[in-house]
This record gives structure tokens, sequence and C-alpha cells, in this order.
């Protein structure tokens, strides 16, 4: 069996009861880096086998956790923070466990875009979730197809490359666009900004932008 197991974006104390559970049952923990998990799974006292899973290895090592899975043992798969799946490694693992009739359970807990999205006092009733946006290839077009999205749309951005995006989403969807950009969620330092995409560029151009980002941006009128 595997089991999905969300992880805490920052504070710790945001993980519920069961995934404690959980993590405290299996036989083996599939975490994205071991030293970031490790710090999670000590402040909980979980002493288990941790074994790396993540984009650069998930390939090569499907198959062989998949037959340890066959073969009666338990894992769960946890990230560096989140809901596995969500923008980070978990599609490929699941859609080979359902090929081969193993049982895959997702727990419910913290995923970023959630608070970022109902805080951000845009419409929430009709949404769409777009992750990272693409590097270079295919931008363009995204962001031109994007344009013309009605529904709110919701973001995962780098603090590298935030002000550089935001600058091209008022390019493409208008200055006045109006936008909420959150950063280091349920962390000392969580911030929230809203405005238009203009006004949020600029605050954001004006300082050194640090931990994750997570930008909700109005659909069109």
């Amino acid at each position: 069996m595997l089991y999905l197991v969300p992880t805490p974006l920052g504070n710790l104390k945001d993980i519920t009861l069961r995934s404690i559970e959980v993590l405290q049952s299996v036989d083996v923990i599939l975490c994205e880096d071991t030293r970031t998990s490790s710090k999670l799974l000590q402040h909980y006292n979980i002493h288990k086998p941790l074994s790396p899973y993540h984009q650069h290895n998930e390939h090569k090592i499907l198959s062989h956790i998949a037959d340890q899975l066959g073969a009666g043992k338990t894992m769960a798969l946890i990230t560096d923070a989140g809901t596995p799946g969500i923008s980070d490694p978990a599609f490929l693992l699941v859609r080979e466990c359902v090929k081969q009739n193993i049982k895959v359970e997702c727990l419910p807990g913290a995923t970023a875009f959630v608070p970022a999205l109902v805080n951000s006092g845009l419409p929430i009733n009709r949404f769409v979730f777009e992750g990272f946006l693409p590097l270079k290839k295919g931008r363009h077009t995204m962001l031109s197809k994007l344009a013309e999205e009605e529904r709110t749309m919701v973001f995962y951005e780098s603090p590298m490359r935030l002000v550089k995006t935001l600058n091209e989403l008022a390019q493409y969807f208008g200055a006045d666009r109006q936008c909420s950009v959150s950063r280091e969620l349920t962390k000392m330092f969580e911030e929230n900004f809203r405005g238009t995409l203009k006004e949020v560029h600029d605050y954001f151009a004006a300082k050194t932008v640090k931990g994750e980002i997570v930008m909700v941006v109005a659909g069109k009128e």
C-alpha cells in the first residue's frame, strides 16, 4: 500500500494526527530530500528508513518501488512541503500503482495554493491551477491563452523569477488586472500583498524576495 502524506509548508504544527500515525506505521518513507524530511520526522520522533524519490530519479526507480509495494511493503510518499503530486513528484508512481492494482490512499493536509487562493480576496467559486509557467518553450503561447481565461488563476513561482513574471503578466493580461502574491505561508515572515499587477510588481521589484511564492490572478472580466 502507498500513502500520499501532506507535510507542513513551514509551521511544523500543520500536520494531522493521522499523518503522524501513518508515518509511524509504514515500512519506508519516500521523500524528496532526506535532510529536509529528517527535521520533520525527528520533531515527531518518527524513526523509519528514508528513501530518496524526486524528479531526477523517479523514472529510474519507479519499477523497483512498485515491485516492493506489490510484494507487500507499505510506503509513504512525502515532499519537502505540501501535498505530493501538486507541482511535486507523485503522478508516475500513483499511475503505476493503479496499473498494478496496488492500493493508494491520499491523506488530506497542507497545500500551498489553498490558503493563498482563499485569502486573495479574488473570486474562488471557479479557479484554475496552473502551477509553474513554462520557462521558455511554450511560455508565450501559454500566456496568450491564459489572457482570455475568465476563472481566477493560481500560479507557483520562484523568488528569483517573481518580478519578471509579474511584469510579463501585466503585459499579457493588462497592468490593471487584480493580483495577490503570498510568500512564506505559515512561516514567521508570511506576507500577502494584493493590488493590480503593476502595483504588485512595483512592490516586489523594490525589495529582495525570498521564500516560496503563490500568485493568484483575477480572470478576464
